[in-house]
C-alpha cells in the first residue's frame, strides 16, 4: 500500500487535477490502513502516518469527491432518454444532490483544525476550467464543444497572481485554520472566481510539513454591455473582470443619440488593480462624461479583510460636474447645475479581544475597531446657498471617529442569492458609535450616530439579520438632518418539494427623518422586486416623504431546469408600502402594493447578471397608466450585509 501512495504522489507532480483526487483517495485508503493495524513508526523515523485525524481527513476529502465511474455512466446513459431515465431512478448524483439540497451547510467543523501548528510544505495551486469543471470533483470535464472552446478562450487567472495576490499564508508558515478558512471565503468573495477550495494533506514520513492545495475556479470574464434603439441611437460596450488573467479589471461604453441637442457621446470607463502585492490594497480609476455627469475619480483601498485583519483605510479624490435634480413638496422640479472637489480619506485599526479564550472559529471571533474619517467638499458652481433657501450645497469640511465592536463567522450555504456556488453567509453582530464636526458655511454642528446589526441562523426557522440605526446633526436650538432607521431580513431553511428546492425570503424597512432639510425626502419607488429592495418594484415621483415602512415578501423555487447552462429559478412576490411627509400620519396614508410572477435564470459560470422575466400587478400607484406591467430585464447578485466595520458613517437616508 505504501507503495501506492508514493506512486500517486509521484503522479500527483507530474499530473493536473486527476492526479489531485487521485492522491486525495490514496491518501486516505493509506493513511485507514496504517491507522487500523496501527504499525510502528521505523526506527530513526521522524513521523507515523497513523494520526487520530485519519478519518477527519478522510470524511473531509470523500465529502468533496464525485466517483469518476458514476460520472462516466451518467454521461452514457443520459444520451438516451430510456437510460436517462433508468439512470435518475437507480443512482443519486452526489454533486448536484449536495448543491440544490444545501448540505454545504452542515459541514461546518472547520477541516483545517486537525493540522493546526503543523508547517506548510508546498503550496500546489490547481486552476480548472470555466465549464463543466467543479472544485468539488476535479475530475470532471467540459461535456461538449462548446464548454471545451470557451475553456480555451478564457484567460485563467495566472498562478503568479494567485499566489501573490489571493493567498494570506506563504510557504513555510504554520497552519492556522482560521487564516486557511478566511481565505477560502476571500477566494469565493473575489469577482473572478466561481468558486474555490484548499485542501491540506499530510506529507508522507513526516509529522511536521503539510501540503496545501488550492483548487480555484474562473468565472468567464468578458461581459458584453449596450443595445440598439435606432440607427442614430445605440450604445456598445464590454466589461472584462480578469484582463489576460491578471486578476485586473476593465469596463468601457460609449452610448450615442443622434437626437440630443445637447450631448450627442457619453462615456463611461473604470479600471481597477486589486490586491496588490501582498498588501492587499485596491486602486481604481473612474471617467464619466455623461449628459447631466462629468467626473473623474481615483481610489486607493484595503477593507477589513478577515477579522484578523489589523489595518484598514482608503483614500479617494474626485472632481464633479453635475445637474442635479430636485423635486420640492409642490412637485415642482428644479435643475441645479454643481460643480465641486470631493476628497474622502479614513483609516482604521482592529485590536483583538478576550486574549485569555481560545480564539477560534467556533462563536465568531472579536474584535474592537477605531477610526478616523475625513470628508470635504469645495464647491466652485452652485445656486446661492442661504440659511432660510438653500442648505444642501455648503462647502463643508466633516471629520468622524468611530468605535466599535464586530464579532464574525461564516456558515457554507447554497442557493440563496446565488443558482448552485458556495455562499458564505455571515453570522455575528456588530455595534459602532459615531461622532465628529461638520465645519460648514452655515456653523459648526455636532453629529451623533448609533448602529447595531446580529445575523444568525435559529433552528429550524430560518436566517435572520436586525439592523438599527439612529443618528443626527446637533446645533445648539436643536437636532437637525437627523434619521431614525430599522431593518429585518429573513430566509427560510432550504425545502425540498417534487419541482425543485424553495425559500422563504421576507424583508421589512422603516425609515422617519427627523428636522431634514427642505426638499429631503425618501420614497418606495425602486426598479428592482423581491428581497433586499428599496422599493415596492415601481418607480413614482408621488411616492415621496419623510418617512417610510416598506415590507418585502419573496420566495423562490429553485426548479430543475437548466437552458443551455442557465439554471432557471421561478419566483412569486409580494411588496406593500406607506409613505408619507412629517405632518401627516403614516398609518392613515394608503398602502401603495404590488404583486407579481415571473422567473430568473443565471449561469453561475458567467459574469452576466441574472435575467428575470416577470410580471407585475401594481393595482394604486398614483399616475400609473396600467396597473399591469411585464419587464424583461438583468438583475445583480444580492450580497450578504457582513458585520465587518469600516469608515465611520453617517447613517445615510434613503
Amino acid at each position: 500500500m505504501s507503495q501506492l501512495y508514493n506512486r500517486a504522489y509521484r503522479h500527483l507532480l507530474r499530473s493536473g487535477q486527476a492526479g489531485l483526487l487521485l492522491y486525495a483517495v490514496c491518501s486516505t485508503i493509506a493513511l485507514g490502513q496504517t491507522d487500523t493495524t496501527r504499525r510502528q513508526p521505523k526506527r530513526g523515523a521522524t513521523d507515523s502516518l497513523a494520526t487520530p485525524t485519519s478519518t477527519a481527513i478522510a470524511d473531509s476529502i470523500l465529502m468533496q469527491r464525485d466517483s469518476v465511474f458514476y460520472t462516466r455512466l451518467k454521461t452514457g446513459m443520459y444520451k438516451r432518454r430510456i437510460t436517462r431515465q433508468l439512470y435518475d431512478a437507480v443512482f443519486r448524483d452526489v454533486y448536484n444532490s449536495r448543491v440544490r439540497t444545501g448540505e454545504v451547510n452542515q459541514i461546518e467543523v472547520n477541516p483545517f483544525v486537525p493540522f493546526e501548528g503543523r508547517i506548510i510544505g508546498t503550496i500546489y495551486i490547481q486552476r480548472l476550467g470555466v465549464f463543466g469543471h467543479s472544485v468539488y470533483d476535479t475530475l470532471r470535464q467540459a461535456g461538449n464543444w462548446i464548454e471545451r472552446t470557451g475553456n480555451r478562450v478564457h484567460v485563467n487567472t495566472r498562478e503568479s497572481v494567485i499566489r501573490r495576490s489571493y493567498l494570506l499564508f506563504k510557504e513555510g508558515d504554520e497552519v492556522s485554520p482560521n487564516v486557511l478558512r478566511d481565505n477560502e471565503r476571500l477566494l469565493r468573495s473575489t469577482s473572478i472566481f466561481h468558486d474555490a477550495r484548499i485542501l491540506v494533506l499530510p506529507r508522507e514520513g513526516s509529522r511536521q510539513f503539510v501540503d496545501v492545495y488550492v483548487i480555484t475556479q474562473d468565472v468567464w470574464s468578458l461581459l458584453p454591455t449596450g443595445g440598439v434603439g435606432a440607427l442614430n441611437r445605440f450604445s456598445l460596450g464590454f466589461e472584462q473582470r480578469n484582463l489576460q488573467g491578471l486578476g485586473h479589471q476593465l469596463y468601457s461604453q460609449v452610448t450615442y443619440n443622434g437626437d440630443d441637442p445637447r450631448q450627442k457621446a457619453e462615456y463611461r470607463g473604470r479600471y481597477t488593480v486589486p490586491f496588490i502585492g501582498k498588501t492587499f490594497l485596491t486602486a481604481q480609476a473612474e471617467l464619466l462624461y455623461l449628459r447631466d455627469l462629468k467626473q473623474g475619480a481615483i481610489r486607493l483601498s484595503r477593507p477589513f479583510l478577515t477579522p484578523d485583519t489589523k489595518y484598514a483605510g482608503s483614500i479617494e479624490i474626485n472632481h464633479t460636474r453635475v445637474n442635479d435634480r430636485v423635486i420640492t413638496r409642490t412637485d415642482s422640479v428644479l435643475v441645479a447645475p454643481l460643480r465641486y472637489n470631493y476628497s474622502d480619506v479614513w483609516f482604521g485599526r482592529s485590536f483583538r479581544l478576550f486574549y485569555g479564550q481560545k480564539d477560534s472559529d467556533e462563536k465568531g471571533r472579536s474584535r474592537l475597531i477605531i477610526a478616523i474619517r475625513n470628508t470635504n467638499y469645495e464647491y466652485t458652481g452652485r445656486p446661492d446657498v442661504t440659511a432660510d433657501t438653500n442648505q444642501r450645497y455648503q462647502d463643508s469640511r466633516t471629520t468622524l471617529f468611530s468605535v466599535g465592536f464586530s464579532r464574525r463567522k461564516y456558515i457554507r450555504d447554497v442557493l440563496i442569492y446565488g443558482f448552485g456556488r458556495t455562499e458564505d453567509v455571515p453570522i455575528g453582530e456588530s455595534v459602532a458609535g459615531v461622532i465628529g464636526f461638520d465645519n460648514a458655511e452655515l456653523g459648526q454642528r455636532l453629529y451623533t450616530g448609533l448602529n447595531f446589526s446580529q445575523g444568525k441562523y435559529v433552528r429550524r426557522i430560518g436566517y435572520v439579520y436586525t439592523l438599527v440605526s439612529l443618528g443626527g446633526y446637533i446645533r445648539t436650538k436643536g437636532i437637525e438632518q437627523s434619521v431614525i432607521s430599522f431593518e429585518s431580513n429573513y430566509f427560510s431553511p432550504l425545502l425540498k418539494t417534487k419541482w425543485g428546492n424553495l425559500r422563504h425570503f421576507f424583508n421589512t424597512r422603516f425609515t422617519t427623518g427627523i428636522n431634514r432639510f427642505e426638499n429631503e425626502y425618501i420614497t418606495l419607488g425602486s426598479n428592482g422586486s423581491g428581497i433586499n429592495t428599496d422599493g415596492i418594484g415601481i418607480n413614482s415621483d408621488a411616492l415621496r416623504g419623510t418617512q417610510r415602512w416598506l415590507i418585502n415578501y419573496e420566495n423562490i423555487l429553485f426548479s430543475r431546469l437548466s437552458l443551455i447552462g442557465f439554471r432557471v429559478a421561478f419566483i412569486s412576490f409580494a411588496n406593500i408600502g406607506l409613505v408619507s411627509f412629517s405632518d401627516r400620519s403614516l398609518l392613515r396614508g394608503p398602502l401603495y402594493q404590488g404583486y407579481g410572477i415571473g422567473f430568473r435564470l443565471r449561469n453561475e459560470n458567467l459574469t452576466f447578471n441574472s435575467f428575470q422575466i416577470r410580471l407585475s400587478y401594481y393595482p394604486n400607484i398614483p399616475g400609473n397608466t396600467s396597473p399591469f406591467r411585464n419587464s424583461f430585464e438583468g438583475i445583480p447578485a444580492l450580497r450578504f450585509r457582513d458585520f465587518d466595520l469600516s469608515a465611520p458613517l453617517i447613517i445615510p437616508y434613503r
